[in-house]
């Protein structure tokens, strides 16, 4: 199909120099390409755009031009292509891209291991109430994961995935949005709904599908979404999000939103076609979407080495025309100055921003997974301890005298009997309706909807005992 576009093209533009040359009397194919460019309407700016489109046009090369090459050994190095993107040199030379470069991309990052600021960082200053509530929630996202992870253990949860590890990820990037900017989670970002107000009841509620859970029962557990937070529901298909995020960051570009679509994803989610068609479009429609990768090292079992071959995943946005950034994302600080930095560039700029974040899943994948199957307890014992992105944080805000032993029990004390609380009302609470099922779907349920659901209610009354007892009917 390309390669019929491409010759239907070049027909087609073939045919009508042919036309003009025949018609109008212009004697060379120079000639008439200048005329078409001379005469042809430049193309409007994109309604709702804050800059015009930056486009190219298209251009053909002259004769006269091209004929002199040759002519001289050192001709090429003064001769350039005026080609669709800008100017192109020419070399004599049979010159490859290399496939690597022999320096990484260095990653970005404000406080070292220990949580002393580096020499002469670089970072937006945050106050001591945004510091301290950032603190506040990576610690109230790790207590909530090791309550729920503890309840699917004993059998009271049918699933679960942790974000031990990549807490900072979660909450600084939140931290740096406004409730406006549009998010697109994967399965391992509900610090940022945490930090938007959704309580731990409502965790609760959806993990244990309930009734008051927004999904109605229909989602498995951690698969969260709130419309009032601007939080799309999760879906459990690796990076379908990321198309869906361009598209919602060109719409508000048309509305003239002072917004932002931002969407996460881990280093698994590249190997994806959707990871790539989303780059693209991003980059050519110059939507203004933040695409923020959490390399933590594992795709499932999957190591990053048996992902990809090149230097990760930021260079990959070079490759599509995106501006891009490594982060440490187990330093908080770092990962809020790149995310609120990315954010003003993208509104302001109207562009995409692409942002890998280094992390490490400290974590099973979920808890249908055993790690230790395919790595180390020491390299998960080392990576929890030595580059813990809480402990890091904590002592940043004590050097600070903006926190304390007391005010850390305090926390720790609070957010566990809160948790365990609505871990009761939400195991107590009654399940959806039945009929939920089979609800807003369609406006008018077709036939073979309703069929399915009497069939569904037939089965039920002929084995009840199949069945939770626990659903009404």
């Amino acid at each position: 199909m390309a390669l019929h576009l491409r010759s239907s093209s070049s027909l087609l533009k073939s045919t009508l120099l042919n036309i003009l040359r025949q018609n109008l009397g212009f004697g060379s194919r120079s000639h008439v390409t200048r005329h078409i460019r001379q005469n042809l309407p430049h193309d409007p700016p994109l309604r709702g755009s804050r800059n015009p489109i930056r486009r190219f046009c298209n251009t053909v090369a002259e004769p006269e031009t091209l004929s002199s090459f040759g002519q001289h050994e050192d001709a090429s190095n003064h001769q350039v292509m005026d080609f669709p993107g800008g100017k192109v040199a020419f070399t004599p030379e049979i010159r490859f891209i290399s496939e690597s470069d022999s320096d990484r991309v260095p990653c970005y990052r404000v406080l070292d291991d220990n949580g002393q600021l580096i020499t002469n960082s670089q970072f937006v200053q945050v106050s001591e109430e945004v510091a301290v509530k950032i603190y506040s929630d990576m610690v109230t996202l790790q207590i909530m994961d090791n309550i729920f992870y503890e309840a699917q253990r004993q059998g009271r949860l049918s699933f679960y995935a942790t974000a031990i590890g990549e807490e900072a990820i979660n909450i600084a990037s939140a931290a740096a949005l406004t409730p406006q900017d549009v998010i697109f989670p994967q399965y391992r970002e509900p610090g940022v709904l945490l930090w938007r107000g959704f309580t731990l009841q409502e965790f609760a509620n959806q993990c244990f599908g309930n009734k008051s859970d927004y999904g109605k029962g229909r989602q498995m557990p951690v698969h969260y979404g709130s419309n009032k937070l601007n939080y799309f529901t999760v879906s459990a298909t690796i990076a379908t999000q990321l198309p869906n995020a361009v598209g919602a960051a060109y719409s508000l570009k048309m509305d003239r939103k002072d917004a932002c679509a931002v969407t996460y994803f881990g280093d698994g989610g590249t190997s994806e076609g959707d990871f790539h068609a989303a780059l693209n479009f991003a980059a050519v429609m110059e939507a203004p979407v933040i695409f923020i990768c959490r390399n933590n090292g594992w795709a499932i079992s999957t190591p990053t080495s048996d992902q990809f071959r090149s230097d990760g995943v930021v260079v990959k946005g070079r490759a599509y025309g995106i501006r891009s950034i490594r982060v440490d994302g187990n330093d908080a600080l770092a990962m809020y100055s790149a995310v609120h930095t990315a954010r003003g560039m993208a509104i302001s700029e109207q562009r995409p921003i692409l942002i890998e974040a280094l992390t490490y899943r400290v974590g099973h994948h979920s808890t249908s997974d055993d790690s230790t199957r395919y790595r180390s307890s020491d390299e998960i014992e080392w990576w929890n301890k030595a580059r813990n992105p809480l402990s890091r944080f904590r002592t940043w805000i004590e050097s600070n005298g903006w926190w304390s032993d007391e005010a850390e029990s305090d926390l720790r004390s609070r957010i566990k009997k809160e948790m365990l609380e609505a871990l009761r009302v939400a195991e107590k609470t009654e399940k959806p309706n039945l009929k939920n099922m089979f609800s807003d779907v369609y406006d008018v349920p077709p036939s073979n909807l309703m069929e399915q659901e009497l069939l569904v209610r037939q089965t039920v009354n002929s084995h009840p005992q199949d069945y939770p007892s626990d659903v009404p009917l």
